[in-house]
């Protein structure tokens, strides 16, 4: 495997990702900020957070199959979440939760960032998510 992922002592524990990966692969994989739009329409439910974060997922593993790349693959992972509150943890993790065992994301997750952001490009988009991979 062209990643290792892993939490050192002294960072917080247990976390829902880890906190370092290392790459050892030679071929980068940039994934750009995928949403939850479905190939022929708009985003799902522009009210329900944990429908959205699932489907960018389920869109962003559709992206890395296509570079010949799976999760076990990504190095970083970063979410851009639209009005964020803390509250929302829930419903996002939910979201995560409801397709891990589907799309075969680690848990913890690859090392991964939340970033609140005041909105994203269309107002029906609550989340966008960007990956790096190392394949090979």
């Amino acid at each position: 495997m062209a990643v290792q992922r892993f939490s050192p002592q002294g960072l917080l524990q247990p976390a829902p990702y880890h906190h370092v990966a290392i790459g050892t692969g030679t071929r980068l994989v940039y994934v750009a900020g995928q949403t939850a739009n479905v190939p022929a329409g708009p985003p799902v439910d522009a009210d329900d957070l944990t429908g959205q974060v699932a489907q960018t997922l389920r869109n962003t593993a559709t992206a890395l199959a296509g570079a010949g790349a799976t999760f076990d693959d990504v190095a970083r992972m970063t979410f851009y979440v639209s009005s964020w509150t803390p509250d929302q943890i829930g419903p996002f993790v939910d979201g995560v939760d409801s397709v891990a065992d589907e799309l075969g994301l680690p848990k913890p997750m690859p090392p991964a960032s939340l970033i609140g952001v005041e909105r994203l490009f269309e107002p029906a988009v609550l989340v966008e998510l960007e990956v790096t991979a190392i394949i090979d």
